[in-house]
């Protein structure tokens, strides 16, 4: 799946998790799957534990995670 494709994936609104970045408008954070990967659960474990998300689903919070380094990054280095 393309990167732009996989981005769109994750949404933010005001009236979401205050905001917060989450998948496709569901109560599921970006952050969550990050935690979740980080603490070693494998896809399937993740999709297991939220039903209602998909494989890309995951990969777009690590996609979304690196965009969010990029971006960081850039603003330290113009700082």
């Amino acid at each position: 799946m393309k990167t732009n494709t996989l981005l769109k994936r994750i949404t933010r609104d005001p009236a979401i998790m205050s905001g917060k970045p989450v998948i496709r408008g569901m109560r599921i954070g970006v952050d969550t799957i990050l935690s979740d990967l980080a603490s070693g659960l494998s896809f399937t474990e993740i999709k297991d534990q939220h039903p209602m998300i998909d494989e890309n689903d995951i990969k777009a919070c690590i996609l979304y995670a690196e965009k969010a380094m990029e971006e960081l990054n850039k603003l330290k280095q113009t700082a």
